[in-house]
């Protein structure tokens, strides 16, 4: 029998195909279909993965039909009635008979469901030599995991069809699977990880020694931070992007430092807000209040303000400073109608020139001198209005690439205090991510490396995650905070290392010896995840095309 595709050349496929009795011949190549008729009796996860990772051309498919609750009661009921009628001396019926009563007494509590399930393979060779080589590799494959694998015969064509992305089972060869073998039978999971999976899983990768690939949730782990360490151009970036990406599919709410206007692209494309701050034209008022702050939000700004004026000044602020601050900033809102009625918090926000002026009233000249930079000085656009954005939305990145040296820790303050207000806000919990992208540059200040310290301690209760991205692992592990920000990630990701940092990180993450090797000479974006558990997997990052043009930063890549 031979088919030929419509001269107009519209349909995918080859241009013709001959159907055998056992195979099929391509004007390229050849295939062959087996349809696999018995399974063992119990199975571990991820116990298909052999077939899928097998090294030459196999097609596996996976049919999967839900069988109704009633019918399947009713099937049930007549299969234990057959079973126990004809239990006797067969020790082979005795048990199936059990296992059909476990398995009606979990449909019956709820605990699972039936399923109709059809698993068939299509080995692909170049010329039927090589097939019936490759045939036998497969029977013998299947039959080391106790499956009995059955050729196709004169159904070639419809074994075929049967493994093509159509979603047709075209064979019909079905067995009855519960809901725990169906969930075994996954053929895409990664053997040596075993992660907890709640409901916001995602595709870190494939698995770099096998074909399965690598999810990962991270909002099921003991807590939801992670750590990713790698050095200059190993795709430490790229994966979080990814990770982003696939997060917000999920309704995860992601606020993102980004010191190297990196995630620009990715904002745009998916409705993010976008803060540039330092760039023209974009103004970030510290006296703003949230609309559904707490009682004592008018106290916290209080607070925060001394702080936000310290590190201004570059020192600490005396006693007596503060007490002079604080009485200016309190009557600085009382100027603009602003008091401790939460009715008048929706009134516009002062500035920081208000407060200035408020100093000079108060016999604090010299203090508003020393704020004159940033209020009529060089340093006075980010300052010089209203906010000009809110940050709210799914995803809200602060870029810092276009602040300058001496008003960076400002900036990074006003970003950080920003996103602590929304993650701690009790009226607003939901799941969160914090990514702190090229983090050494929140190290080296004092008030970035303690909102890490913080936000890693504390994130767990708030419901967020907090992603900790470097390139310098000397400044996170050679400091006390450092160290404390990396023993409380149930989640570390490890990508290429420079020989000169690998001794550092075996130590502290306990690589072994073929750890160390695969992280020195890694690929761009292979990498090493390690769970709270022990577990560990050696993965590659995969992105489509859509995803890849958001996540690369490759010059070559970019117009």
């Amino acid at each position: 029998m031979k088919f030929t595709r419509h001269a107009d050349n519209t349909l995918p496929g080859p241009s013709s195909l001959k159907v055998n009795a056992r195979s099929i011949e391509f004007p390229d190549g050849t295939c062959a279909s087996f349809a696999i008729a018995g399974y063992p009796r119990e199975v571990g996860a991820g116990w298909l993965e052999p077939l899928t990772g097998y090294p030459g051309h196999l097609d596996v498919s996976l049919h999967i039909e839900p069988v109704p609750p009633l019918i399947a009661a009713q099937r049930l009921r007549r299969q234990l009635a057959r079973l126990d009628s004809a239990r006797t001396a067969d020790f082979a019926t005795e048990a199936a008979a059990d296992d059909a009563a476990e398995l009606a007494a979990s449909l019956a509590r709820g605990h699972g469901r039936l399923f109709r399930v059809g698993l068939y393979l299509t080995v692909h060779a170049t010329d039927p030599g090589q097939l019936e080589a490759e045939v036998q590799h497969v029977k013998t494959l299947a039959a080391s995991l106790l499956l009995d694998a059955q050729p196709t015969t004169f159904r070639a064509l419809q074994g075929w069809t049967a493994t093509l992305p159509l979603a047709t089972d075209t064979l019909k060869t079905r067995r009855t699977f519960d809901t725990s073998a169906l969930a075994a039978a996954f053929p895409f999971a990664s053997p040596d990880l075993r992660p907890r999976l709640g409901d916001t899983p995602v595709l870190l990768g494939l698995n770099a020694y096998s074909s399965g690939i690598v999810l990962w949730d991270r909002f099921a782990h003991d807590n939801h931070n992670s750590v990713t360490i790698a050095r200059s151009g190993a795709g430490k970036s790229y994966l979080t992007k990814l990770e982003v990406l696939r997060l917000l599919f999920h309704q995860v709410q992601v606020c993102v430092v980004d010191p190297e206007d990196e995630y620009r692209r990715l904002a745009n494309a998916v409705g993010g807000t976008l803060l540039g701050l330092g760039t023209p034209g974009v103004c970030f008022n510290p006296f703003d209040l949230p609309e559904d702050a707490e009682d004592d939000a008018l106290d916290r700004r209080a607070m925060f303000l001394q702080t936000l004026v310290a590190t201004m000044l570059g020192e600490p602020l005396t006693a007596a400073t503060k007490a002079v601050l604080d009485k200016a900033v309190i009557a600085t809102y009382a100027a603009a109608g602003i008091t401790s009625d939460r009715r008048t918090w929706k009134r516009p926000a002062p500035l920081l020139a208000d407060l200035a002026t408020m100093l000079e009233a108060t016999d604090a000249s010299e203090l508003a001198v020393r704020l004159a930079p940033y209020i009529s000085g060089s340093y006075r656009s980010l300052f010089s209005g209203p906010t000009t954005t809110r940050p709210d939305g799914h995803l809200i990145v602060f870029s810092l690439r276009d602040l300058p040296e001496e008003t960076r820790p400002v900036g990074m303050l006003l970003a950080l205090d920003a996103i602590w207000r929304r993650v701690s806000n009790p009226a607003d919990r939901r799941r969160r991510l914090v990514v702190v992208d090229e983090a050494w540059t929140l190290m080296r200040e004092h008030e970035g490396a303690r909102f890490l310290y913080r936000l890693a301690k504390s994130a767990r209760k708030h419901w967020t995650g907090l992603a900790v991205v470097t390139q310098d692992a000397a400044d996170l592990l050679g400091s006390d905070l450092g160290k404390a920000v990396v023993a409380n990630a149930a989640t570390q990701i490890l990508l290429r290392q420079a020989p000169q940092a690998i001794d550092e990180i075996a130590e502290a993450f306990n690589l072994t010896e073929g750890e160390r090797l695969f992280l020195l000479s890694a690929g761009q974006g292979e990498g090493l995840v390690c769970g709270g558990t022990g577990d560990r997997a050696a993965f590659y990052a995969v992105a489509d095309t859509s995803e890849h043009a958001l996540a690369t930063t490759d010059p070559a890549e970019l117009p």
